[in-house]
């Protein structure tokens, strides 16, 4: 039935059961705003009614009507994501699901929805909502060739809850990837068309003029992506008097002087994707950007230009025995990072490292809430299931133990590098119980001039008070170094 009247639309982020109870409420699941939904929202007509519920942050009601329902699903939040889905339909609610396990298993979430997305959304979404208006929808949509940034209209930032988040400045100025490494769940998302592609700087740069205050999170999975486009950004942003987060590749940092163009424009903390010490694992899992790469070498440039450093981590790839925990903990500290993210590997559905492990019989189980890089859901090559979860759960614990963040801040060569890097670390993962206190008071943009005085420049005088960086014996390449248990 064609709609002749405005449309009634509720877009919606399911929570995880975890990210939802009293007992349990980690900082985490308040970061960021869902900025995906929020780019959707933007292609609606000024006289449409929107409203986004992102339920980590609030709680979802039910008890109403809208004309559309537009729920985003990604793995641990598609049995959620199914059971809201199901529930607006019995009530004749029109009900689109999108995201990436929407992309990884379309049929699967065809049976709980009038339409589906696959893929990006931007070039779907628009001719989805003329065709629903004409009463004319498709059962699926999928993005495949014409993709670009170009006509993206502003995001609605409008219908963000900014005080709900620990970074409300969060943006996006890419999209995917250039990379194609076997284990990455958004590899899959943008199959069929371009994989990786960039706003216009000058409209990059409109959105971040948009966003008050200093504090920047770019969560792209690799703002250094495209070179010429990264360059063209941060001369845009110098002199804006901004501090940014974001993420790149091993490579990346190593190759020319982008990242000192990116400090100069306020690069404070970046997502790094070590994975593994093993150059092995590396071949397999087709993340050849990092073999043969001076580990070290990453994080003394970053170090060197007051960058901090969240290194990211894998656990249970084919080459990993028992060793491999207290090697990389040991590692990460003598390094100086100040926080790390260890993960199981999880072999996501729709992944060559899936069908890998399919067609092998290696898969233990297809419960996707257990799919959170937290559990074990394949049988590891080297090592016993409990093992690797014992030892995963063991290497956060050793990384953040108080002892730890001071030795890896001590590793630092100025006073002020190893003070941010104390309370960075220590604020991060040692006073949940005050994060959560500030979660559920809704004073999350209290903790702001904090975090942007932690990550405050660090100038040359205040870098000189111990000297220059000197070059030890742990900064050899890591794939020359002998791995000690």
């Amino acid at each position: 039935m064609p709609f002749r009247r405005p449309l009634r639309v509720k877009f919606i982020l399911p929570a995880l059961t975890e990210a939802t109870s009293p007992y349990w409420r980690p900082i985490k699941y308040s970061l960021f705003p869902p900025l995906g939904l929020a780019t959707l929202a933007a292609y609606l007509r000024p006289d449409d009614d929107a409203v986004i519920v992102d339920e980590h942050v609030g709680p979802l009601d039910t008890n109403d009507r809208p004309d559309l329902v537009v729920i985003q699903v990604y793995i641990t939040n598609a049995r959620r994501a199914y059971a809201l889905a199901d529930e607006y339909r019995a009530k004749g609610v029109f009900v689109a699901l999108g995201g990436l396990h929407v992309t990884a298993l379309p049929d699967e979430a065809a049976g709980h929805a009038d339409a589906v997305f696959l893929g990006p959304g931007e070039q779907t979404f628009p001719q989805f909502l003329d065709d629903l208006r004409t009463g004319r929808p498709l059962r699926r949509y999928a993005s495949t060739s014409g993709r670009t940034l170009e006509r993206v209209p502003p995001i609605r930032r409008d219908l963000i809850r900014r005080r709900s988040y620990l970074v409300p400045n969060s943006i996006v100025v890419t999209r995917g990837c250039p990379q194609h490494c076997d284990f990455c769940y958004k590899d899959a998302f943008f199959q069929g068309g371009r994989s990786f592609y960039t706003l216009r700087v000058d409209h990059a740069l409109a959105e971040i003029d948009r966003l008050p205050g200093q504090h920047l999170y770019f969560l792209d999975d690799h703002l250094l992506g495209d070179p010429r486009f990264a360059a063209a950004l941060f001369e845009g942003m110098r002199g804006m008097g901004r501090l940014f987060q974001g993420a790149a590749t091993v490579d990346s940092v190593l190759r020319g002087k982008l990242v000192e163009r990116a400090a100069e424009a306020g690069l404070r903390s970046l997502f790094v994707g070590f994975e593994t010490l093993t150059p092995g694992n590396l071949a397999q899992s087709n993340k050849r950007q990092n073999l043969g790469r001076d580990y070290a070498a990453v994080t003394k440039r970053l170090h060197d230009l007051g960058v901090m450093v969240n290194g990211s981590f894998v656990f249970g790839m084919d080459d990993d025995d028992a060793s491999v925990f207290r090697r990389t903990v040991d590692w990460a500290i003598e390094h100086g990072i100040t926080t790390a993210t260890f993960h199981i590997q999880t072999p996501y559905p729709g992944t060559r490292l899936f069908a890998r492990m399919e067609a092998a019989g290696r898969i233990t189980t297809h419960d996707w809430d257990l799919y959170d890089t937290r559990h074990v859901v394949y049988r590891p090559a080297r090592l016993a299931a409990e093992d690797l979860k014992n030892g995963y759960d063991c290497a956060y614990r050793e990384f953040y133990r108080w002892s730890s963040i001071a030795r890896g801040s001590l590793s630092h060569h100025s006073i002020k590098h190893q003070a941010r890097h104390f309370l960075y670390a220590a604020g991060w993962k040692k006073f949940e119980p005050l994060w959560d206190v500030v979660i559920r008071a809704k004073q999350l943009r209290i903790m702001m001039p904090l975090l942007e005085g932690i990550l405050s420049k660090v100038t040359a005088e205040e870098f000189a008070l111990d000297g220059p960086h000197q070059a030890t014996s742990l900064e050899t390449p890591i794939a020359l170094r002998p791995m000690q248990p």
